[in-house]
């Protein structure tokens, strides 16, 4: 019984317990690290990774996986950069023209994933080649920055509109100086949103019974195939928003600048199932695991770690987080037998 109530334990807190510590390793290893800039700076580094991580979320809880949301988040950085800087559009075209391809990149997703029966995996995986090719075009594979040259020997006109700009870089005030950036408040404000949504609405509700029993779900009168595109449309959309927020950042529209946001998202996603040992994607998980990322690269870079090495350490510790939370809840349903 002791033994049982140990793994439930650590099943249940053992991932909180090993950010604390994660935490206080740093802080003592590196000078520097607990300080409020540093704390701010890995707010603003998670919050892009987090807003994708929880558009996968949405797709995880109903049995599918976006794997286009690295691809969408930097079309979306190009669509927004090349509508003010190429075509002079202004602020809220360009964003709306983004949410409005990431609905519409989601909304593919989903039919090809319901109507045309195309396995998720590969349905987005298509998209993301369709999509990194797509977004080359227009500058012939250049990325857009203001007064660039075009292909017909002319000089771009247009500018990053101030009130883009803003959505990137403003920060608000607090008690010592200008601290917290307009992204973290997004972050923040989309996944309460998402943890709404997904654990105290109907709709939340049935999303999660279609990815425990799809078929039960379907013969109780649930709309499967229509929570299923709404999930990927909610990922198309969380990923524009990402691109849109990244672009606000950088001032341009950098070609390479979202190389890495897939593979973090997905991290931050999955290490998410071992958050208060939920063994299913959740909102508030996904959260904590984008701030978990985000802790370990600022405190490896810290510590002078070689850039090579990020990668690994971030794939060792998500196998490590879901190999400790489904083997331990495995093995205490089933009464402590291996």
């Amino acid at each position: 019984m002791d033994n049982d109530k140990i793994i439930n334990f650590a099943i249940k807190y053992g991932f909180l317990i090993l950010l604390v510590g994660l935490v206080i390793f740093f802080s003592v290893a590196s000078r520097g690290f607990a300080s409020p800039r540093s704390a701010v700076f890995i707010l603003q580094s998670v919050s892009i990774t987090g807003i994708l991580a929880l558009g996968v979320t949405c797709t995880l809880v109903v049995d599918g996986f976006d794997l286009s949301i690295g691809a969408v988040a930097t079309s979306s950085l190009m669509l927004s950069a090349y509508s003010m800087v190429i075509l002079e559009q202004s602020a809220f075209v360009a964003v709306v023209l983004c949410l409005a391809m990431g609905a519409f990149v989601g909304l593919i997703n989903g039919l090809l994933i319901v109507k045309f029966k195309v396995p998720d995996l590969l349905a987005t995986l298509g998209m993301m080649f369709l999509l990194i090719g797509l977004q080359r075009i227009p500058t012939q594979g250049n990325s857009i920055a203001t007064g660039m040259s075009l292909t017909d020997g002319t000089t771009a006109q247009g500018v990053f509109s101030p009130a883009f700009l803003w959505i990137g870089r403003h920060r608000f005030d607090l008690v010592l100086e200008r601290l917290l950036p307009v992204p973290v408040l997004i972050f923040i404000a989309i996944a309460v949103g998402i943890w709404i949504f997904l654990a105290l609405t109907r709709h939340g509700r049935l999303m999660y019974a279609i990815g425990s029993n799809e078929r039960a779900a379907a013969l109780v009168g649930t709309p499967v195939k229509k929570y299923k595109v709404i999930a990927y449309m909610i990922s198309g959309v969380m990923a524009s928003v990402g691109g849109i927020l990244l672009a606000a950042r950088l001032g341009r529209g950098d070609i390479a600048s979202g190389n890495n946001l897939l593979l973090d998202s997905v991290a931050a996603a999955l290490i998410g199932y071992a958050v208060l040992g939920a063994a299913r994607p959740n909102a508030f998980g996904t959260a904590i695991g984008a701030l978990f990322v985000g802790i370990l690269l600022q405190g490896m870079t810290m510590l002078n770690a070689p850039y090579y090495t990020q990668d690994f350490v971030k794939g060792a510790v998500l196998v490590v987080a879901l190999v400790f939370t489904f083997y331990l809840d495995a093995r205490s349903s089933s009464g402590g037998k291996t």
